[in-house]
């Protein structure tokens, strides 16, 4: 049995139907519908849409939502695991701005993401880009974690995959409830990290240590 078969949890084939492959692209903003659409959003709430400083906004508009949801593209760089590493690598506070999916407005936090190597070894700056994959769209933060987690899992085989992620939602400080600095915490484990009792609590107590450190 391979190591990525030996890492995958019963139920991945269902959760990683909502995980787009790698070599997925990602779709075009059309500007132009999204201008005139941003144009009718904004009269229809009563903004005047005509004046020197708003008459470019619905434009304004459209390329800021399309560069909130558009990924940058990147390629996995993994590497041999000539050396046989086999301890927890964690890459602590990657930050990332996502999209809730219920208000299209925007939250923001820091992914905490971790894994122990099997064969191959993962380039420490792909962290951030797979986190930014998948932030970059209509977004839940359950969901999210989870997307990260089981996408590394699978396209890396390592023996375990462990994301902690940390946002605060603007569709709460802003609206609705309107508290300000609430953090969400949601946790996605995969493999040894998810069953083995210790190597979850190293992964776990690694996150939690810079707050002291």
């Amino acid at each position: 049995m391979s190591l990525l078969e030996t890492s995958l949890p019963d139920d991945v084939d269902e959760r990683l139907s909502l995980v787009p492959p790698a070599s997925e692209a990602a779709p075009v903003p059309d500007l132009d519908a999204a201008e005139d659409a941003a144009r009718a959003f904004l009269r229809a709430l009563g903004v005047d849409c005509d004046t020197l400083s708003t008459v470019r906004s619905p434009r304004r508009m459209a390329h800021a939502y399309a560069e909130m949801l558009t990924p940058r593209e990147f390629e996995l760089t993994t590497f041999p695991n000539d050396e046989g590493y086999d301890e927890l690598v964690v890459v602590c506070d990657i930050p990332f701005q996502s999209i809730c999916e219920h208000h299209l407005l925007p939250f923001t936090g820091v992914a905490h993401v971790g894994y122990l190597p099997g064969e191959r070894i993962l380039g420490l700056s792909k962290f951030a880009r797979v986190v930014e994959r998948f932030a970059r769209r209509p977004q839940v933060q359950e969901r999210l974690t989870r997307q990260v987690a089981d996408w590394l899992d699978h396209e890396l085989g390592a023996r375990g995959v462990g994301v902690v992620i940390e946002a605060e939602h603007s569709c709460m400080s802003l609206r609705g409830v309107r508290v300000a600095g609430a953090t969400t915490r949601t946790t996605a484990l995969t493999g040894a990290i998810r069953t083995d009792p210790a190597v979850r609590a190293e992964f776990l107590a690694a996150i939690d240590r810079r707050r002291v450190a």
